[in-house]
């Protein structure tokens, strides 16, 4: 009989310190779910602020091209050409 309390005694050792690594597992994945959710912010925050400044990247470069760099002046001429294309193109299918 005394093996089988010795056996049961030891059994609920076993599943206490189951269910302490359970709460244990269970506060860890908590904070990792918020740790997610905070670098989910901040890349969403960084996402736009990477987007504000390859708008700004774009402009320069415009503005750069507009006051005569000439490293810019070709991609410049480029874009006004296309859009000229596209304005022809749009008259004549206006006028159709």
């Amino acid at each position: 009989m005394s093996k089988l309390n010795e056996f049961v005694q030891n059994l609920e050792t076993s599943v206490q310190k189951l269910f302490q690594k359970m709460d244990t597992l269970e506060q860890l994945n908590s904070h990792l779910k918020q740790q997610i959710q905070e670098l989910e912010a901040s890349k969403s925050s960084y996402e736009k602020q990477l987007k504000l400044l390859q708008n700004e990247v774009k402009a320069l470069k415009m503005s750069n091209s507009l006051l005569g760099s000439e490293e810019f002046k070709r991609d410049t001429k480029l874009k006004i050409n296309a859009l000229v294309k596209e304005i022809d193109f749009c008259i004549h299918q206006l006028s159709d």
